[in-house]
Formats: C-alpha cells, sequence, structure tokens
C-alpha cells in the first residue's frame, strides 16, 4: 500500500499539538492536519517564524483552524507555561507530535544545565507528555508520536548512567543518544499505556532522509565537515520535508496503525511510510526502565501513567 497525505482520515474535531510546527517536517504535518479539519497547536520557539508559517498553511488551506503557542523545549519553564496553558485551553487533546529538535549541536546546555541535544530533544518532550497526560489519556484515540531518526544508531554505548556525555561529548553521540532515547520513550510509554488500562497509545516515527532546516542548522553551529557531508547528502538525496513527514502523519492519524510501532520510508532515503522494524537491542526493558527513572530525576517531573488515567 502506497499510503499518501491523501490517506489521511477526516480530522474534524480533533485537537493536535505539533512541536517544531515553524518548519521542515512540523510545518507540513501541521499544514496535513490542518487540511484534513484538524484544530492545530503550532508549537515554536520562534514566534515570528511561527506566525509566517501559520500564514503559509492558511495561503494554501484558508479553512485552516491553527493556534500559536510558545514552546521552548530547553526550557522546563516555557513547557510548564506552555502545558498549563493548554489544558486551560483544551480539555481534550487527540494528537500530540513531539517532533521539535536540534541535531550534531557543539556541546551546550539547556536553560536546566541538561546536555543540550539529550535535554531538548528527548527531556523536553518527557516532560511536555507528561504534564499534557491528563487531557491525552482522557480522548479516546489519544495518540503520541514521538520522531526519531537513523541517528539513533550512532548512540555508542548508551550508557544511561551518562547520557550528558559529560567530560566525554561527541556531537554525533549525544544526537544518538536523544534519539535513541525518542523510540525507547515512546515503546516504554506504550507498554504503560496499555498496563493502565488506557486506549491512548505512542508510537514512533523515522522521517528519513528529509530535507528541512535541521541540516543547515547543524552546518550552521557547528561547521563540522561531517554535518556539512551530511547536509549535501541529503540535499542531493533526501526527500522533501512534506514526503518526510508522512511517517509522522501515518502514525498520528491511521484508524490501523498500532501503539509500539515504528513508521519509517520504505528506503532509508525516502519512499512510502511503511512499518519499521525495532531490533531487540533497541528493546531491553531495562534500558526503557532506566531511561525513564534518569527522565523523572532529570525533569523532577513524576510521569504516572497510572495515575493519569486512574483520575480520569
Amino acid at each position: 500500500m502506497n499510503w499518501s497525505a491523501r490517506d489521511i482520515p477526516n480530522q474534524s474535531g480533533r485537537i493536535a499539538v505539533v512541536t517544531g510546527a515553524n518548519s521542515g517536517l512540523g510545518l507540513e504535518t501541521a499544514r496535513q492536519l490542518a487540511r484534513r479539519g484538524a484544530h492545530v497547536v503550532m508549537a515554536a520557539r520562534n514566534l515570528d517564524k511561527a506566525a509566517a508559517a501559520c500564514d503559509d498553511i492558511r495561503a494554501k488551506v484558508p479553512t485552516a483552524s491553527l493556534e500559536i503557542e510558545q514552546l521552548d523545549l530547553a526550557s522546563l519553564a516555557s513547557i510548564g507555561g506552555f502545558a498549563a496553558r493548554l489544558l486551560a485551553n483544551h480539555p481534550r487533546l487527540d494528537l500530540l507530535f513531539n517532533n521539535a529538535g536540534v541535531m550534531a549541536t557543539p556541546q551546550g546546555s539547556t536553560a536546566d544545565g541538561f546536555e543540550m541535544q539529550f535535554g531538548t530533544n528527548h527531556l523536553g518532550h518527557f516532560a511536555l507528555t507528561a504534564l499534557l497526560a491528563p487531557a491525552l489519556v482522557r480522548t479516546p484515540g489519544g495518540r503520541v508520536v514521538l520522531t526519531t531518526s537513523t541517528g539513533r544508531f550512532f548512540a555508542g554505548s548508551y550508557d544511561l548512567s551518562n547520557p550528558h556525555l559529560r567530560g566525554r561529548y561527541t556531537t554525533w553521540e549525544a544526537y544518538g543518544i536523544s534519539k535513541r532515547a525518542n523510540l525507547q520513550f515512546a515503546l516504554e510509554l506504550d507498554r504503560r499505556l496499555r498496563a493502565a488500562g488506557s486506549p491512548a497509545r505512542a508510537l514512533v516515527a523515522d522521517p528519513g532522509f528529509s530535507q528541512t532546516e535541521l541540516q543547515a542548522r547543524s552546518v550552521r553551529e557547528s561547521g563540522g565537515a561531517s554535518q556539512r557531508f551530511f547536509h549535501i547528502v541529503v540535499a542531493a538525496a533526501g526527500q522533501s520535508a512534506g514526503r518526510g513527514a508522512l511517517p509522522l502523519l501515518r502514525a498520528g492519524t491511521d484508524p490501523a496503525a498500532e501503539g509500539g510501532t515504528l513508521y519509517r520510508p520504505r528506503w532509508v532515503w525516502g519512499g512510502t511510510p511503511v512499518v519499521g522494524k525495532i531490533g531487540p537491542g533497541l528493546r531491553p526493558l531495562d534500558q526503557l526502565l532506566r531511561l525513564w527513572e534518569v527522565s523523572e530525576a532529570d525533569t523532577k517531573i513524576t510521569f504516572d501513567v497510572t495515575g493519569a488515567v486512574g483520575d480520569n
């Protein structure tokens, strides 16, 4: 089956949050959801870019129902404020696309002292999901989609006793750890949702080699040879951001999609979204549990999935 944006079911009446909705995969995900009738909360750090993205969507989808909210995933305070506003305005949440991220950046820290890539790509989304869980679990058919990448295979030893790589930072290993964490967070979240008796599900999407601002930003911030090489390869052989968003959209909207599933392009660089294999090396329960513990300890947020389900 060659699944495409035409296969997205009617999304009227559904509320979707898309992080990083100002460009790339997030923008294209927001565009297609709005085209199918969803109300899309475009979460972005830069409000000017988000406003331009909103205008771009409305130019092609005049009926689009859109809302812009500021969200900096490198700040727990910003995440907390965003979640509070969202829950106050929207008692239900059908779709949460945890998409925003940074790639292969020089060593740096978030506002809370976390390594920038692990802190933004994983911990920021862990905190956001935990705080929005009350709305997600009360909504029939609620789904969380985490964006991973082939970079998950760069995670090295994946030492969760030092996921911030303190004292031994390398750009691509840090990125790999964050992308492996995205995948494992989705697997453990889905397992806990099922165990709690919730109909909500968590899935994973790998966009393949997609031509987005992510590669250019990586080159600007690092200036590294490997980042420049990757940028050239993706520009030459990668697919458009619109095509790259299809695995996210299928994971979020395909009625047949099952929790804990990875969607990826048929080929590494592109193609129609299909179910991808998650090897046993990415599934050890002790790693999933350890990542959850580390995430709660770092963010100081207890993500009690069973409690969230029970309260609803």
